[in-house]
């Protein structure tokens, strides 16, 4: 076994040592992003959640006032609310199958441009 073969060993260690630093780089910058989405999302549901709670203190006001039966009104109201597909929708994380091209670490996690995207832009009152 010569130098030549070390040399080769080497080389394939610091490439695949350099494949890993670019993935885990764009790791990180995922989840910084979804960490910043999440975030913001909170913030938004605690404010949804404290408009709703402002809104049934009036609508219930203005029930009392009107004589209605708010409860009863409640429960014949057929809402439809299933609170459990909210929790069973996961996104999935795709994962790399084989590491033999160059341009593994882009395919990994290159595409966080839309989740960056999101995160970054408050303006639209439909998120």
């Amino acid at each position: 076994m010569g130098l030549g073969s070390t040399a080769k060993k080497i080389q394939t260690v610091a490439d695949t040592a350099e494949k890993m630093y670019r993935r885990l780089n764009a790791l990180r910058k995922e989840v910084e992003s979804t960490k910043r989405t999440v975030e913001d999302t909170g913030g938004r549901v605690q404010s949804l959640e404290a408009e709703i709670a402002q809104q049934r203190v009036i609508l219930e006001a203005i029930g009392e006032e009107l004589d209605v039966d708010i409860e009863a009104a409640v429960d014949a109201a057929d809402l439809d609310i299933d609170t459990e597909s909210a929790t069973d929708d996961s996104e999935k994380i795709p994962v790399e199958a084989d590491e033999s091209d160059g341009d593994s670490a882009a395919s990994t996690g290159g595409d966080t441009s839309d989740a960056a995207a999101d995160s970054g832009d408050d303006s639209d009152p439909a998120r």
